[in-house]
């Protein structure tokens, strides 16, 4: 286990654990464009997907299957390869000296597995002990709204409703979502093999496992996932999730109960300028963020912020993500660049 809460001040070898997937895929992409500190670049995945080639900085790289020798030597783990993956490697991780930044929901409420967004609870990453977890994508998408909001008026009750790509369901979901859309176009019977109903025209609430409240695992994710990263345990939430017929960036809407009125020209002001936040609004046009103002891109977009007409202490916004990069692969990058030593 490693003792200091520093990656290494020189090139890193990383193993991206999950490569052949679709946030794989953007990790390799991000590591690239951000110019991360990279000696050796190890590409691990499943029996299945191992021999494959993946490009990088114009190379072809070989997907190795993953085994416990893969982790020798490695500084930085990428994991996204699913829950079970990454219980299944953890010990051989720890004990090769590696760091994990894990993208799957396996460790995320271990109280001592820091759960990180960088632009909101940085300082939690350095309490590490070679493990730490990237949250879920709506629960990143929305903790860096509600996160500079809660510093000038703390918030009492939140309460969202998530309109979710398929990219939320991986690389097949995507590709399923494009080929039965063609097949009702063709005026055929859409049937699923990779979601339980066919996604083609069509949405239905999220199909994590429900749990005995009846709210289903991923609206619990949030729940308790945007507790832990603001550091409100006691915080009034309550989420419904969707899934919606876009390939990619997921939308949520959202209300929020301040502790007293919160002006909608101060919150316009300080989401403005928030790190990782972008205001797209146009009321006169009736033009507000959509999945296509992100897909590709980094910044959360956040729009038609407005009073409650309900509740004086509370405000309404909307806001959009791309559930790939910024929900997923970019915030697990961010983290990492966080622990690079500096000289």
């Amino acid at each position: 286990m490693l003792s200091k809460p520093f990656l290494p001040n020189r090139p890193l070898t990383v193993a991206v654990l999950g490569a052949s997937g679709a946030v794989g895929h953007e990790l390799l992409q991000l590591l690239e464009e951000r110019s991360f500190p990279i000696k050796e670049l190890r590409l691990l995945a499943s029996q299945r997907s191992a021999g494959s080639s993946q490009i990088w900085r114009n190379s072809s790289l070989k997907v190795q299957e993953v085994k416990a020798q893969a982790f020798q030597g490695v500084d930085l783990v990428l994991a996204s390869a699913g829950g079970s993956v990454s219980r299944q490697w953890r010990k051989a991780i720890n004990e090769a000296g590696a760091v994990m930044i894990d993208n799957s929901s396996a460790f995320r409420m271990e109280p001592d597995v820091p759960l990180v967004v960088p632009e909101v609870n940085a300082e939690a990453a350095f309490a590490h002990k070679g493990l730490l977890a990237n949250p879920n994508c709506t629960t990143i998408l929305l903790v860096l709204v509600l996160a500079p909001l809660a510093k000038l008026i703390p918030i009492r009750r939140v309460i969202v409703s998530t309109y979710q790509s398929a990219s939320g369901a991986g690389a097949r979901a995507m590709e399923e979502l494009k080929n039965l859309s063609q097949e009702v176009l063709n005026g055929g019977s859409p049937i699923s093999d990779v979601l339980p109903y066919s996604l083609a025209f069509n949405l239905f609430l999220h199909n994590s496992p429900l749990q005995e409240n009846n709210y289903c695992e991923e609206e619990m994710k949030m729940v308790n996932e945007t507790r832990k990263i603001l550091g409100f345990s006691k915080l009034c939430f309550s989420a419904t999730c969707v899934r919606v017929p876009v390939l990619r960036a997921h939308s949520e809407s959202v209300n929020i109960e301040f502790e007293k009125p919160f002006s909608v020209q101060e919150a316009k002001r300080i989401l403005s300028s928030a790190s990782g936040v972008e205001l797209i609004e146009d009321f006169e046009a009736n033009r507000f963020p959509m999945p296509i103002d992100v897909t590709g891109k980094d910044q959360v977009a956040v729009g038609r912020i407005r009073q409650d007409i309900s509740d004086k202490n509370s405000l309404e916004l909307w806001l959009c993500g791309d559930q790939i990069r910024k929900g997923a692969a970019l915030n697990a990058i961010q983290i990492a660049e966080l622990l690079i030593s500096k000289p």
